[in-house]
């Protein structure tokens, strides 16, 4: 029996400790708190903004009916 391989959330699990291994050489890990707390407001924002064009979308007051 073969297993397939699928690539998933193990390469970006890999992917992203790779980054943060890099960063921690690149900037030291004194900064680290100060650039997780950026990232997690980008996130929040771009889930904001997703959440807002999702509703936009769904919303049945913008149709025109003809």
């Amino acid at each position: 029996m073969a297993v397939e391989y699928h690539p998933g959330m193990t390469d970006t699990a890999v992917v992203l400790l790779i980054i943060l291994v890099l960063a921690v050489i690149w900037r030291g890990p004194r900064t680290l708190p100060e650039i997780g707390r950026l990232l997690g407001r980008a996130v929040k924002g771009a889930r904001a903004e997703v959440r807002a064009m999702r509703k936009d979308e769904d919303d049945p007051a913008d149709t025109v009916d003809r």
